[in-house]
Order: structure tokens, then sequence, then C-alpha cells
């Protein structure tokens, strides 16, 4: 008997998945619990096995599509054995599908994400008249700019968003939206920080500081502010695929060399695109490098919906002044970028103080 695979709950109120990679191909034997698809969520690609032993009969969305929890993404079952084709699309299904290049007759029916769908809501744009050039009909941010009169160039080489680079693009366009961002920078003496552990110790400084900053640990949910009482801090790590943020757990009671350790370890994972779902979600907080490639300083984005994010600026010897006379120092800059609806900047600059006084007296 054929068995029908569909999307499943992958938790935190996920409702969709982008299909990021097939594993099988239709005709292929596949044995219970052998791997049979990436999924890639708003967190991470979550490879899925296979639920039943079987041959797979027949792949219904294909890569780069997304499907929302439920759909039927594979059949498997007996070589040759016949399957139940798909009933013929009724004009109302066809509406649901969203012809790519057609207008579509219903917006309720259409496929986009909760991103796009409020900004044809702030552009007055009706999705149901937007002509859908997303994957699998749906409509995209481009389409409903375009059907508001501000289509951008079509030069050059087009290529849809997908995987890590889509949810990158989603996730920080929600948060310049949403929050009301401000960054701090100022200079901080590293001269006595061991480089080879430079994120394992502002990492510790941050959690140490947190404590004393609860509203820089906090998140705002609706009209209220959410404080949390973990220490959870998310590393940005820089992959081929895109940005990825591992979260180092329980940093507040971790040492410098338990950080160094973590922290090193969910890098690999990251780069190798090993990381489970559970290694990067939930962060309290973010910390940033770009190490050589970092500039003076930078205005991170905060990782929504955290409500600060602390980068580390370029380090080099720079002459300064120290009891009076030129001393050449490794000096660099801390820089928070912070939600004013949660952080008032002097507290948001007495943080940073904060953890600049722990790395200089490191």
């Amino acid at each position: 008997m054929a068995h029908s695979f569909k999307l499943p709950d992958l938790g935190e109120g996920l409702t969709e998945g982008e299909v990021a990679r097939w594993l099988v191909s239709e005709g292929q034997a596949v044995a219970e619990d052998d791997p049979l698809v990436e999924i890639q969520t708003d967190k991470a690609t979550v490879e899925i096995p296979s639920p039943y032993a079987g041959t797979v009969l027949r792949i219904l969305v294909p890569e780069g599509e997304i499907a929302p929890v439920g759909a039927v993404l594979v059949v498997v079952g007996e070589p040759g054995e016949a399957i139940e084709e798909p009933a013929p699309k009724s004009p109302s299904d066809t509406v649901s599908q969203g012809i790519r290049g057609t207008p579509t007759s219903d917006s309720a029916r259409v496929q986009a994400t909760p991103l796009v769908r409020k900004i044809a809501a702030e552009l007055g744009v009706d999705l149901a008249a937007v002509m859908a050039t997303g994957a699998g009909g749906r409509v995209t941010e481009v389409d409903v700019r375009a059907a508001a009169g501000r289509e951008e160039t079509t030069e050059g080489r087009r290529e849809p968003l997908r995987g890590v680079r889509r949810v990158i693009a989603e996730h920080m366009t929600r948060a310049h939206r949403e929050v009301p961002a401000v960054t701090w920078v100022e200079e901080c003496d590293f001269e006595r920080v061991e480089i080879e552990r430079l994120l394992a110790t502002v990492v510790k400084a941050v959690a140490e500081s947190l404590t004393e900053f609860p509203e820089l640990n906090a998140r705002l949910e609706g009209d209220a502010i959410v404080y949390l009482d973990r220490y959870d801090i998310g590393v940005a790590v820089q992959t081929e695929q895109g940005l990825v943020v591992p979260v180092v757990r329980g940093a507040d009671s971790s040492t410098v060399e338990e950080l160094d350790v973590e922290i090193r370890r969910l890098a690999e994972g990251a780069r190798a695109g090993a990381l489970t779902s559970e290694e990067v979600r939930g962060s309290t907080f973010t910390v940033t490098s770009a190490g050589k490639l970092a500039g003076l300083f930078q205005t991170p984005i905060v990782n929504f919906p955290e409500v600060a994010i602390l980068s580390i600026g370029r380090i080099a010897a720079r002459p300064v002044v120290r009891e009076g006379e030129v001393a050449v120092r490794r000096m660099g800059t801390i820089a928070i970028t912070f939600d004013h609806r949660v952080v008032d900047g002097a507290r948001a600059a007495e943080f940073g103080l904060s953890v600049i006084a722990q790395l200089e007296g490191c």
C-alpha cells in the first residue's frame, strides 16, 4: 500500500518549510529511517528520515518550493504500484497554487509569506491581482512592489531567493522594519585579551554584564517586555550558504575555555551544515564579529526577536595616550545595536562600558 509522507510539524510554531534538497529520487528504494529530504525552516536546515520502507513513487514538491505543514511531499510504496493521481485543479485550486506569471483571484488563498502580506497591506496592493513569479506560484516581495508601481530593474541575471538566503532576507527585513534601532560605539583596549579566544572572552563578558542589565536580555511580546532568566548567546557564523547563528547555552555559567570549545564546535557544524534545529534557536542576545574583514565598526541589525546585538570592530595596533604618554596598544571597537522600545540609550551605554571594562581588565 502506498504511503503519503506529509511535512511534519517541526516545532516552535513553524507553519511551513522550504524543500531545500531531496536526498532520494523517484524510483529509488529506501529503507525506514533512510535520509529522505532536507527542509529549510526559518531556523535551520532539518534532515528528515523516511518513516516508510519501499520505493519512491512520486515526489510532489520540488526543490525550492515552500510547503505548509501537513502538505504531502512524497509517496512511497511498492515498485510499479498504482497511486492515486491528484484531482484536476478547479478554478479555486488554481487560485491557491497561483499560476506563475498570472494574476490570482482570491487574496486569502494566494501563496505568500506573512511578511509579503504585510508589505502588500502597507502598499495597498491586492494580492489577488498580483502577477506571481515565485516558486510554485508564490507571490514575492518584488511582485508586490512591482504591482505598487515600484518595480525594480530587471537587468542582469535573476535568481530566486532560496534556502538560507531566503530566510536571511525575510528575517532581516522584518527586524529592520519593526525595530527602531540605535547603535552605540566605543573604543576598547584588547591588549590583555587572548586573541585566539576573542569570541569566547567577549561572550563571557556579555553574559556577565547581562545579569546586571536584564532589559538587554529580553524580548518584546505584544504590549509586554519578557525578561529572560537564561543567558543563551547567539554567535554569528559566516558560511558558504549565508549567515548562521548557532546558540551557546548557559554562557554565564561556563568558563572562557569551555565557551571557546563550544563556539568552535558550533562554528564547524554551521559551516558543514550539520547543526540541529535546537542548536540555532532560542538565543537571548547575539555577538557578531567579521574578524579580519571587520571595518572600523559596524551597525549590526538586531537578531529579532532579541532586543540587542554586540559587534566587534577591527582590532589593530594603534597609538593611544596612557598616563600622559603615547603607547601602542591593540585597539578595537565595541558596538551595541538595541531596540529603543525596550532599552534606553543610557542603559545601553552602561552595558557597553561594562563589557569593555571586563575585556580591558582580563
